[in-house]
């Protein structure tokens, strides 16, 4: 998606928590690309990003954040250390990042475009020991619906992707591969879906051509789940 974005003419910041991948990302990509090392539950975090936009390029026109963790358990295993971090990257940390980008557009009277990643689990409450997941992917579509109103207003749009199963890291360490045969089985495009395949939708809503587009879910599971 990075790589997409700078080849739409996007000028970006990306932020990871591990330097040496985003160095390795920003070597190979066209265009005005910058770096920012950050961990999104340091409460800094949002602020440090926004400040180097504005050091940059003085505004900001679209955020598009992936960034999630997912422990898969039995539900009787779960520990607070597993509903505390979980919530704290995939839920928290969102709401503060999202909410201080909206801000900064507002406070600049720049309109832009919020994308938020939820996921299939937010409808179904998540398959193969995700409950806290599912639980913290439902409050993403929440809040994304409750900013979409809040900041409307000031023409800034906010709405979140809802992917199937991805073929990322995240999916394949903690999926076993009959897991994800039965999704493909149920799937009417009979595949996962590859990075790539969010590349659309993802541009679809962080561009001028979903100005009228505010406080939706998109469902990107390949006909998995269909609502």
């Amino acid at each position: 998606m990075a790589h997409a974005m700078a080849e739409a003419g996007y000028r970006l910041v990306l932020t990871d928590t591990d330097p040496h991948a985003l160095s390795q990302l920003a070597e190979g990509m066209r265009g005005d690309v910058r770096v920012l090392p950050l961990d999104l539950r340091e409460p800094e975090s949002p602020a440090r990003l926004l400040a180097l936009a504005d050091e940059e390029w003085s505004h900001v026109d679209a955020l598009v954040h992936t960034a999630a963790v997912l422990r898969r358990q039995p539900i009787e295993d779960v520990s607070g250390d597993d509903w505390d971090f979980q919530h704290q990257v995939n839920l928290r940390a969102s709401f503060f990042l999202a909410r201080a980008v909206a801000i900064h557009m507002r406070e600049r009277a720049t309109p832009g475009n919020l994308v938020l990643f939820a996921s299939q689990s937010f409808w179904t409450g998540g398959y193969g020991d995700s409950v806290v997941y599912a639980t913290t992917k439902g409050g993403l579509v929440t809040m994304t619906r409750g900013m979409a109103r809040t900041f409307g207003a000031a023409g800034i749009t906010v709405n979140a992707i809802a992917p199937g199963l991805i073929r990322t890291a995240m999916l394949l360490d903690q999926s076993t591969q009959g897991d994800i045969d039965a999704v493909v089985a149920a799937t009417p495009l009979g595949r996962i879906a590859e990075p790539d395949d969010l590349v659309g939708p993802t541009l679809f809503l962080a561009g001028p051509d979903s100005k009228f587009v505010t406080g939706t879910v998109l469902n990107v599971s390949g006909g998995w789940l269909t609502y």
